[in-house]
């Protein structure tokens, strides 16, 4: 469960995030931005939002205003002194108050009148006129809509764009981790033609609908654009590039180079900045007395005092609510979108960013996992009860951590996921633990309910440890033998069930003899398998080599069967069918003694080397020879008997890779020089194999082949197969040459 719930954090599905970035809103609720112009990088350097309110609306007239009226607000800006205005707005269809439009629409004017409207510059050439005397940025919409054509780049623009680069991995191509949208909403050309920027002012809703992370980049039709906040910097402070820091897991930086300086802005992965927010300010003041916002018709009548706008970044924007850019934030459900840009303009100006480094993320994982660990350690032996009280003093102390990094470091570290896991995987161990202590009480009572009196009963249901069996972990060397086709052979005796025991039981009787006599414990029979294993009860100092001993001693004596068998087929005029059979051994660290239920129970031994030994076992076939042993054997037998590597091996139901080998022969057969010669030639071919130099490991094998009377055609063959199918989907370039085992 722990391994599922850090696979899930490290997948982060929708609901993992929705679940994180709720518990960023309630930080940012309980600790909001606190605005210090004192401490902006830009000395003096403020934020204002040029309101179309209500008021603007009623002394004005509906929206879109005729584009004469927005020149004037130009001009009215630019002669209070403002930095650089940026808008909120775009102004994407021509305006129908033009002198040229409306000669289109009247009727019954003469000619003169007409031709005389027709010659006036229209709206957008005023407009576009005024801004060439401001600095001016223009706000455009990106669009899902296949119908919005897209945007005509300028010259004046391309080389703006060009400055989009990155830093860091710098052959990690920025776009694959930005946000994509097809089209464009987009100025009319006249007013994009006289602006000094361009930047998209569309905000990425999340999941729930709530504004809290904003690209600061993103590509737009092709084109790679930055945002209207970052647009607005880099044109009010002459700024001359806008540059990503990248490396393969992503973005982590936007740089902002101007010439007084550089804005370095953490993003996450994807270009997008967790905005700050500070306390929503109140844009229906009397007086234009609030923090950002000012009445744009104010402004337009010259009321506002000339220091309140002088030298400011003026976002045009709106609050009225018939326009529908009213947003959902972490620290307002309803507020205008342009205060969402003039948080992000604030965030970069005083360097105030609550940043969610790619480390916080290991912290979360490493919490999970240590806190599940001490779950699964400490619930079985201390109860859950005293579990849950460490649990909840652990989990107040990570939350105070947490916190603490929120307000002084501005770091955000996500509890709220790791405290729900490490929670369900409590409830989960509790609920065992109880499930586990009712079940041992059940069976107590089930067994002995007919042989001691009640109270006795009861109290070893209350008591069960009494009746814990033990054993001692060393170790060990086991043998699992299998017959192979045992199926076929089953369905000849179908008619005939006793001569199928007893042909097992003639197998068995001799297999078991040459184990015993090797001084092998016999664990168990599973119908036609054995199970075996040396060094318990008993030391035995030569355990690897008295299991490989037996396994050639019971390959003796099944050909000594089969020969027998044979005979007595051709007497008896019925068809013979071999047996044949497999064998797996491996040594390590086991547990042994006696296991089983409380009453009942075996001599047995468990381990991870056990499930390995069985594992080899089913192997054998699949590379051709009788024997498959594991690397620990093979390292204490290689002395005196033959032993020849087979594969780097993950086989089934583990992940890391073992090395196999199996035994050619008896002592005899190491001592030759025939051995060392194949061995030799085996040993290259293994080498130019993993290598990946197949034409090398076929001739190697080429040249093995046939030696020792052919003991290892029926491997090489295997390898063959394996060389030709690499010829044609060759191994990826980390290949380390381990061979994944998809059966048992």
């Amino acid at each position: 469960m722990i391994g599922g719930g850090l696979f899930l954090r490290y997948l982060d599905p929708w609901f993992v995030e929705f679940v994180r970035v709720k518990a960023f809103d309630a930080y940012n609720r309980m600790e909001p931005r606190e605005p210090d112009p004192a401490a902006r990088v830009v000395p003096g350097a403020k934020v204002v939002i040029v309101d179309i309110d209500e008021k603007s609306l009623a002394r004005i007239g509906q929206w879109p205003w005729p584009r004469t009226v927005v020149a004037d607000l130009i001009a009215a800006l630019r002669d209070y002194g403002v930095g650089v205005i940026g808008f909120d707005v775009v102004f994407a269809e021509p305006d129908r108050t033009s002198p040229g439009r409306i000669a289109e629409t009247l009727r019954g004017a003469g000619p003169e009148v007409t031709g005389q409207l027709k010659a006036l510059p229209s709206n957008e050439e005023v407009m576009a006129e005024t801004m060439r005397t401001m600095r001016v940025v223009m706000g455009q919409a990106s669009s899902n809509s296949a119908a919005v054509t897209a945007p005509t780049e300028t010259a004046k623009y391309t080389s703006v764009r060009a400055h989009l680069g990155t830093l860091g991995a710098t052959d990690t191509d920025p776009r694959q981790y930005l946000f994509r949208k097809p089209t464009l909403v987009h100025n009319l050309e006249v007013l994009e033609g006289s602006a000094s920027g361009l930047g998209f002012f569309s905000v990425e809703e999340e999941v729930d609908g709530v504004v809290r992370r904003v690209p600061l980049v993103m590509e737009i039709a092709g084109v790679v654009k930055p945002t209207l906040s970052v647009e607005m910097l880099r044109v009010g402070f002459s700024g001359n590039s806008i540059v990503t820091v990248v490396d393969p897991g992503g973005m982590h930086e936007i740089r902002l180079q101007t010439p007084g300086g550089n804005f370095p802005i953490p993003v996450d992965g994807r270009g997008r900045l967790w905005v700050y927010y500070a306390e929503p300010d109140n844009f229906n003041t009397p007086n234009n007395s609030g923090r950002l916002y000012i009445s744009a018709a104010d402004i337009l009548d010259g009321t506002v005092p000339k220091e309140r706008l002088q030298g400011t970044l003026a976002l045009v924007g709106t609050s009225a609510v018939g326009l529908l850019d009213i947003r959902a934030t972490p620290i307002e459900p309803r507020l205008p979108g342009v205060e969402v840009h003039a948080n992000i303009l604030e965030n970069i100006l005083e360097q105030n960013f609550v940043r969610y480094p790619f480390t916080m993320v290991l912290w979360e994982m490493i919490a999970i996992f240590v806190a599940g660990v001490a779950l699964i350690v400490f619930v079985p032996r201390v109860g859950p009860v005293v579990t849950l009280a460490g649990l909840l003093v652990a989990g107040g102390g990570i939350a105070a951590t947490s916190w603490y990094l929120f307000i002084e470091e501005k770091i955000f570290l996500d509890v709220s996921y790791p405290a729900g896991m490490v929670f369900a995987v409590y409830a989960v161990l509790a609920f065992s633990n109880y499930a586990r202590d009712a079940a041992e009480k059940r069976q107590v009572r089930g067994a002995f309910s007919q042989y001691l009196s009640p109270d006795l009963v009861e109290q070893l249901a209350e008591n069960p440890d009494q009746l814990r069996l033990g054993g001692e972990t060393k170790k060990m060397t086991l043998l699992f033998c299998d017959v192979r086709g045992f199926t076929t052979i089953s369905e000849s005796f179908r008619a005939d069930p006793q001569g199928l025991t007893r042909l097992i039981n003639r197998l068995l009787t001799p297999l078991t003899n040459e184990i015993l006599t090797r001084q092998g414990t016999i664990d168990k029979y599973m119908g036609d398998c054995i199970m075996a294993f040396w060094n318990a009860p008993l030391e035995d100092e030569r355990q690897e080599a008295h299991a490989c001993e037996a396994a050639l001693a019971m390959f003796a004596s099944l050909e000594a069967l089969n020969e027998e068998r044979r005979k007595e087929a051709e007497e008896g005029g019925f068809t013979f069918l071999p047996l044949n059979i497999g064998i797996g051994i491996n040594t390590g660290e086991c547990v042994v003694g006696n296991m089983g239920s409380d009453q009942r129970f075996d001599y047995s031994v468990l381990g991870d080397a056990v499930n390995l030994a069985s594992r080899l076992e089913g192997q054998s076939k699949s590379y051709g020879v009788g024997t498959v042993i594991g690397d620990g054997t093979a390292a204490s037998v290689r002395d005196e008997l033959p032993v020849a590597e087979l594969d780097l091996i993950a086989v089934k139901g583990k992940t890391e890779a073992v090395r196999i080998f199996t035994i050619l022969g008896g002592p005899e057969l190491r001592e030759g020089a025939d051995f060392a010669t194949l061995l030799a030639d085996h040993d290259a071919m293994l080498a130019a194999y993993r290598a990946k130099r197949f034409d090398e490991a076929e001739a190697l094998i080429g040249r093995c082949e046939g030696q020792l009377d052919g003991v290892l055609d029926g491997f090489y063959a295997i390898y063959r197969e394996r060389i030709a199918i690499f010829r044609e989907e060759p191994p990826p370039e980390d290949w380390d040459g381990v061979f994944i085992a998809t059966s048992k």
